[in-house]
């Protein structure tokens, strides 16, 4: 089973070495990574040249710049860009973060995830963060979503999502639309890896303002934004998240604001939303 990964990178001098040795270390060997430098200004294109010159498995590519500045639109976009010029065949498909360091066994167990189950069609483990000195996993989402950071997907489901959303709330159209069509969504909590930047970091002021309004382009119910809006702020302890988002959301319009998903795929993801809210509550 072919497993090709793809990392789009930005200004990532610090962590791109470790997160690239853990990768080419692993117990089952990835056919081919592709590092998409997204325009880096620091020192991330002479890293990448001076690893790639000496790994036959690993290329990098370079674009001049990222063309948006909205969370999720700039990582796709450069992602879209590595894989519209991949060469390489592949039956699982990762999409990886470039600040992340893998357990060497990480691919091995995808494989065999894969291999063990042919209506899975995306898989992922867990990021973690370290506080304190103690690395602990990320709880920002629930324990069934995929983070961006840790994509993978089985070569005929990423064929019928009809491949990534270059917008706010793309990793969750992703496997929602994989759900949607049949396909098996899996996370292994035992399966952790290190993320040696924070999630949102460098978010711009606009998250919530964009959050709000990815809610609605991808069809949630106003009952279904409040809950969604008011959780991240939550979890993010900021409770002007919530007022700012759900501001956002009540806002938007059809008219100026296209929607993701079709109505269809919108009314699964709701239905989904609720079955496991109240799996959760009772």
């Amino acid at each position: 089973m072919d497993i090709v990964i793809i990392i789009p990178a930005y200004n990532e001098e610090a962590h791109i070495e470790k997160c690239l040795a853990s990768l080419v270390n692993q117990s089952y060997s990835a056919k081919h990574i592709l590092v998409v430098d997204d325009g880096s200004t620091d020192k991330t294109p002479e890293i990448l040249s001076r690893l790639s010159s000496a790994r036959e498995k690993l290329t990098f590519t370079s674009r001049e710049k990222s063309y948006s500045h909205e969370p999720g639109s700039k990582i796709v976009e450069a992602f879209n860009f590595g894989l519209a010029g991949l060469a390489s065949s592949y039956d699982i498909l990762c999409k990886f973060d470039a600040d992340l360091i893998f357990p060497n066994h990480y691919l091995e167990t995808l494989h065999k995830a894969f291999e063990a189950n042919s209506k899975l069609g995306m898989f992922s483990g867990f990021c973690s963060i370290e506080i304190d000195g103690v690395w602990q996993i990320e709880k920002l989402t629930n324990a069934d979503h995929i983070r961006g950071a840790l994509k993978s997907y089985r070569q005929n489901c990423f064929r019928d999502i009809g491949g990534l959303t270059s917008a706010m709330g793309w990793d969750t159209i992703d496997e929602m639309k994989a759900r949607y069509y049949g396909w098996d969504v899996e996370t292994n909590n035992s399966l952790v890896v290190k993320h040696l930047k924070p999630t949102g970091l460098h978010y711009s002021k606009n998250l919530p303002k964009v959050f709000g309004i990815s809610l609605f382009r991808i069809r949630y119910s106003l009952a279904l934004a409040f809950l969604t809006c008011f959780k991240m702020a939550l979890n993010k302890k900021k409770p002007d998240f919530f007022y700012k988002a759900m501001l956002s959301y009540l806002k938007s319009n059809h008219k100026k604001n296209s929607f993701l998903i079709n109505e269809k795929e919108g009314s699964f993801i709701r239905k989904y939303r609720w079955h496991k809210i109240k799996e959760r509550l009772f």
